[in-house]
């Protein structure tokens, strides 16, 4: 028989009330099942007994059988301190306690045999031991000890409360005593004989007591692979379930506005990366089911074009389109080149952000539901109650970390059925993490540069090499180009930041001064019309340097600016520094990014900054990024709980992710509603896991 493993913990041997509330409040163990998968951080190698003259002077922890023959109580400056005499065969050795000495006088029998375990110290001479780990010998004999023995998570609260690591390893032997160690298998056979996997049982038993490392390495191998199994296997469920019972506006045709635009007004011929994108995204739009898609693309790879083709297959069918941005500047930016492209199609195109006015709103809001308006770009300001389409078929938004998942849903319900959806991101997220996280999404992803583009050259320079590099832009500003010069904004730091940019700025004007050189200067203090005054002077070549914080890191588009400078560059992370350096590179000219740094830097700095000089590759440097930064940070606060793992990580584990994925595929194919005899176990496992809510709901 299998034990409950959803039995409360109050009700396992030895755990009581009291402690039942500290691990349900500190490590979030409610049930059996629960601290069944508090799996250790690291493993402590108990194989070995030492004698006393074999211990050396190296603080690791170590292990020695031998008698206490003798208690004395020594003075110090504050109270007294409890020695003990202990000896082997081979030598004397003193054991040491500075609180607790009471219950250890009271409960540690003389010239009776114990297993010490702890660091040692020496001391005096001889070799000292504080607070030892004891057990009777004959009690380590029976135990269900293992050879490596586990450390588990604990918290200060619990060590201050006496839940040691001792107790948790304990309580954990309880447990397999109460169950035999007999839990239910989660996988089929197939999979387990064709990944030549050992059982659950196996696995648990050996991930809490491990006789060798090669039985701990399967074991860990075996719950990792079916801690991502689950997870992808609720994601690829979840697309399908969202393919087959929402169904999107099937748009059966690609007509004149797609294929005038394609035929007479495109401005570049498309990469096969984009003509293989859209491809995929014609496939959706015409397969009757909504599309739920990300569009993954570095900067400056074309990802508006492919958007726009994509709206102009929905007004080909009678329908309207939207596209939201996290920031006026990019939402004005996506507005005056979808305009520029569009401006002999004879489309009705408005742009609505915040600072538009009151009587130009209520025309936009009047020509979107009598559907006079075709394409509506904005921010926020789209998921407004006033904001209403006629027939909204396409909802395209660009860089969707920046939205809460509440205000994408806003988006979906302005209509009577759900529009396609399409996600745009210049920021490349990891295969891993994107497999995770948006594994319910389709994903395509541009990973080809319009031809004509040179690399961006990107060098490292220290603070002592400023009077090199000014000389470098002003030979470049002789050639007609311009520059970015940015400066860091961290908000907890602003009035110093601002600082930063001031006095950057202050000597930038001394090295380039008036009348031959002009300079704009941008920072999150100054009012909207004012940055916009400063921007347009910039993109119209009426200044040739721009000093600015990193709100130009998204979404400015000037073809003529050729060089970045980015000061105090180890104070920014991988993404960003990636997204500034697209700033330039937009033209078929040498672009530059030099990475300004004071000479005392990080060792993740220098990594970044090496990342930087080396690649351009926007997923190689995803890569570095999450190794140096984990998932939670990568995705944003609001995300972090999307990859609450037990056992697995994401960064060392990702072979096994990508494998459990193709399984979890290959099941699904065969047998999309786990119907068939061989696959019980896993229809079992999923139903208990959505049931417990132990998958967690990704939200994409």
């Amino acid at each position: 028989m299998i034990t409950n493993l959803q039995t409360p913990i109050d009700y396992l041997k030895g755990v009581g009330p009291n402690r039942a509330d500290l691990l349900r409040t500190e490590l979030g163990i409610h049930t059996y099942q629960d601290l069944i998968n508090l799996f250790p951080n690291r493993y402590i190698d108990r194989t070995q007994y030492y004698k006393i003259n074999q211990l050396q002077r190296n603080n690791t922890d170590v292990q020695v059988i031998g008698k206490i023959t003798e208690f004395k109580e020594v003075a110090q400056q504050q109270g007294k301190r409890l020695v003990a005499t202990f000896q082997d065969d081979t030598g004397l050795m003193e054991l040491v306690w500075f609180r607790g000495q009471k219950w250890i006088r009271e409960s540690i029998k003389l010239n009776t045999n114990y297993v010490i375990f702890g660091k040692t110290n020496w001391f005096n001479g001889r070799f000292s031991m504080p607070h030892p780990e004891m057990e009777l010998l004959e009690e380590h004999e029976k135990n269900l000890r293992s050879a490596m023995q586990p450390v588990y998570p604990s918290t200060e609260k619990l060590s201050n409360k006496g839940i040691t690591n001792r107790v948790i390893s304990k309580i954990m032997q309880q447990l397999f005593l109460e169950t035999n160690g007999r839990f239910s298998e989660t996988l089929s056979e197939n999979i387990l004989s064709e990944l030549k996997l050992i059982s659950k049982s196996d696995a648990l038993f050996n991930v809490h007591f491990p006789k060798t490392q090669e039985l701990l390495a399967r074991a860990q191998y075996r719950l990792k692979f079916e801690e991502f199994f689950y997870i992808q296997l609720q994601l690829i469920l979840k697309n399908l379930i969202h393919k087959s019972k929402i169904k999107g506006f099937p748009f059966e045709k690609v007509g004149t506005y797609f294929n005038t635009f394609f035929k007479d007004h495109l401005p570049f011929e498309l990469t096969n990366a984009q003509k293989r994108v859209l491809k995929e995204i014609r496939a959706d739009l015409g397969s009757n089911a909504q599309m739920n898609r990300l569009l993954q693309g570095d900067v400056g790879s074309g990802k508006t074009i492919v958007a726009l083709m994509s709206m102009l297959i929905a007004l080909d069918n009678g329908f309207q389109a939207c596209l939201m941005a996290p920031t006026e500047i990019l939402s004005v930016q996506h507005y005056n080149n979808l305009v520029e492209l569009c401006n002999k199609l004879n489309i009705s195109i408005k742009i609505l952000t915040g600072s538009t006015k009151t009587s130009e709103r209520t025309k936009i809001h009047e020509s979107l539901e009598n559907g006079e308006l075709d394409i509506l770009i904005g921010t926020h300001a789209l998921l407004e109650n006033k904001v209403k389409f006629k027939n909204l078929g396409l909802a395209i938004i660009d860089e969707q970390h920046r939205f809460g998942v509440e205000q994408r849903s806003k988006l979906w319900k302005k209509n009577t059925s759900p529009p396609h959806v399409l996600i745009m991101t210049a920021t490349p997220i990891p295969r891993t993490l994107a497999m995770s996280v948006y594994g319910d999404l389709d994903i395509s992803i541009i990973d080809e540069l319009p031809p004509g583009r040179k690399s961006i050259k990107t060098v490292h320079r220290y603070d002592k090499n400023r009077l090199n590099v000014f000389k470098f832009i002003r030979d470049e500003i002789a050639k007609g180009r311009q520059i970015y010069i940015v400066y860091p904004l961290i908000q907890e730091s602003e009035t110093m930041d601002y600082k930063d940019l001031m006095d950057g700025y202050e000597s930038i004007s001394r090295d380039f001064p008036l009348p031959n050189y002009q300079i704009s200067i941008v920072h999150g203090k100054m009012k909207p019309a004012d940055k916009d005054y400063e921007m347009q002077r910039f993109i119209k070549g009426e200044t040739n340097i721009m000093v600015a914080t990193t709100v130009i890191e998204v979404g400015v588009n000037v073809p003529n600016a050729s060089v970045m400078i980015i000061e105090s560059a180890e104070r920014f992370g991988l993404s960003q520094l990636h997204q500034l350096r697209g700033r330039v590179g937009r033209s078929a000219e040498q672009s530059y990014c030099i990475l300004m740094t004071s000479h005392k830097l990080s060792a993740d700095s220098k990594t970044r900054l090496e990342t930087m000089v080396r690649t351009s590759d926007g997923f190689e440097i995803a890569e570095v990024d999450l190794r140096l930064r984990g998932p939670g940070d990568i995705m944003g606060t609001q995300q972090s709980g999307v990859l609450n793992l037990k056992i697995a990580d994401l960064i060392k584990d990702k072979d096994i992710l990508q494998n459990a994925r193709f399984h979890a595929k290959k099941v699904l194919n065969s047998d999309p509603m786990l119907s068939n005899t061989e696959n019980k176990a896993i229809l079992n496992t999923y139903q208990e896991l959505a049931k417990f809510k132990n998958i967690w709901n990704y939200i994409s």
